[in-house]
């Protein structure tokens, strides 16, 4: 019956409980299994697998992540050098002289090219890693 007061009633409520049990090595093999599958309750993924209901499992490698994120990081922070190394270009010109510029200058060009050997360095562990997940995706 609906009441005229309080919650709607389910179409199709659940009434019936069911207990389990499990010892250490069991509940360490469930919470992994539940972990992979995503699902947002254990009792749902329970469901789904006594029934034989197909579900997701979705690995992330945190690896992976982490190298990303990083690599990220990094790219940003680059940007910012080369937005830094204009700044800096242009006040050693303004504040000394052509001499002393100069000088300042080589010493940023050497730098420079140490930067850009990073970044190739950066560029080609990329590479390799983007080659081993396809590896680990088939």
């Amino acid at each position: 019956k609906k009441s005229k007061y309080g919650r709607n009633p389910k179409l199709n409520p659940k009434t019936h409980c069911v207990m389990v049990r499990f010892d250490d090595v069991e509940w360490n093999k469930f919470l992994t299994m539940y972990e992979e599958s995503q699902l947002y309750a254990k009792a749902v993924f329970l469901k789904a697998h006594f029934f034989g209901q197909k579900f997701k499992v979705l690995k992330v490698d945190k690896t992976l992540v982490d190298y990303t994120t990083k690599l990220s990081d990094f790219h940003a922070q680059f940007r910012g050098i080369g937005t830094n190394y204009n700044q800096v270009v242009k006040e050693l010109r303004i504040h000394f002289l052509e001499k002393k510029a100069m000088a300042l200058l080589y010493k940023l060009e050497k730098h420079t090219i140490d930067l850009v050997k990073l970044s190739r360095e950066i560029v080609k562990l990329s590479r390799e890693m983007y080659a081993k997940w396809e590896q680990q995706k088939e």
